[in-house]
């Protein structure tokens, strides 16, 4: 019998907020977090932090003159990672592992760069340190002053569901008793905007329609003719210790992955086979009927929402679990996704309390919420589903 995983603190910084009392209540208001700003040569919807959320970072930038160079990534995810450690409990005597991963890295910092170079000939002197990947988990050490291995890594928009993976192995193999996990991510530029509307997956803000229109992500909604993806910034991280501890918020009961072989860069097959292996390997020990939820990787893209719609009724058949997603709310912020969803599920299961997308088929809860399956995906069919219970 695999050894329990207690997830003893989760924090997160995000449109929502950075204080779990707030962030739930933005769950039950019913709105999206998505406001226009000019990026990329046109106005286009993104879902930037909340104002108390700014005023943190900015603050913590001013404490220390070395963050002053920092990546917003980095900054996100020390101020998310300094206030889990203080939920837990860890102090500076306790030897705890990170890994804190991101998809695009440090993005603001690399295109300031890049373009400083372009005009002037010469990089800065701090243009490298800051601006590698290992920046974030190595930062977050210096801040906590942990003595634990750091890890980094990037795995696209399953990237912080692998962290969540490799502290799982760390623990389970008895080289750590303690593991902080998540991931980080400030994709609201130019250039990454750029990116994703050359893959036609971005949400047109300039169409007369899609700017009257209540929810401008779709995600969840299988009729829709166009993608409707938007960009959302922040990070999350959680706090793993080996054991059951009565300071449990959430138990990891099991945990899924698997990978597509590629068709092309961003391919994913019709039934999404990837989801189907991760979750089938998450679940099996488990009865179908027990899982109450599952919070859907879920986009807003017309192929990505769909495939993994099909791949949930490949396993589960008829009787579907309730299904929702976050991305409406706030947007996909690619490699902390995974974790925010994370978050979003020990809510869901702390309150009892299923949250559902506005305008998706509706959905009734019918019985207590005690087990909740999260899924992720990556470009490349890079799939994660990890099952959590009270």
């Amino acid at each position: 019998m695999l050894q329990t995983i207690s997830i003893t603190s989760i924090a997160s910084i995000s449109p929502l907020g950075n204080d779990s009392k707030t962030i739930w209540n933005k769950y039950l208001n019913g709105k999206h977090y998505f406001s226009e700003h000019f990026l990329d040569h046109k106005n286009t919807f993104v879902a930037k932090l909340d104002n108390d959320s700014e005023q943190t970072v900015a603050a913590l930038r001013e404490s220390d003159h070395k963050y002053k160079a920092l990546d917003k990534s980095v900054l996100y995810a020390i101020a998310a990672s300094r206030k889990a450690i203080e939920n837990a409990g860890w102090s500076q005597n306790d030897v705890f592992g990170i890994n804190i991963g991101s998809s695009r890295g440090a993005t603001v910092l690399f295109e300031k760069h890049h373009r400083d170079y372009l005009q002037t000939g010469k990089a800065q002197t701090l243009a490298s340190p800051t601006t590698t990947l290992g920046n974030i988990s190595s930062w977050v050490a210096h801040d906590l002053q942990s003595s634990g291995p750091e890890i980094s890594h990037s795995i696209t928009c399953s990237t912080a569901l692998h962290a969540l993976l490799n502290g799982v192995a760390w623990l389970r193999a008895g080289m750590a008793d303690k593991f902080l996990i998540g991931g980080s991510e400030a994709p609201l530029t130019d250039f990454t905007i750029a990116q994703m509307r050359a893959l036609k997956i971005y949400a047109d803000s300039e169409n007369p329609q899609a700017r009257h229109i209540e929810w401008p992500n779709r995600a969840l909604d299988l009729e829709k003719k166009r993608s409707t993806m938007i960009l959302g910034e922040g990070a999350g991280v959680c706090c793993l210790e080996i054991g059951a501890t009565e300071n449990a918020l959430a138990y990891i009961e099991g945990i899924g992955y698997a990978t597509e072989i590629l068709e092309h860069n961003i391919s994913i097959s019709a039934e999404a086979t990837c989801f189907q292996k991760s979750m089938k390997m998450a679940l099996e020990n488990t009865e179908l009927s027990e899982v109450d939820v599952i919070v859907m990787h879920a986009p807003g893209t017309i192929k990505g929402d769909l495939t993994e719609y099909n791949a949930i009724e490949k396993v589960f058949g008829k009787n579907l679990p309730l299904l929702t997603t976050n991305k409406w709310k706030i947007g996909h912020t690619f490699g902390a996704s995974g974790i925010l969803s994370l978050e979003f599920a020990i809510l869901m299961l702390q309150h009892n309390t299923f949250i559902g997308v506005p305008f998706a088929k509706a959905q009734t809860q019918t019985k207590p919420i005690r087990k909740v399956l999260i899924n992720a995906v990556g470009f490349g069919g890079n799939a994660v589903s990890v099952l959590l219970s009270l």
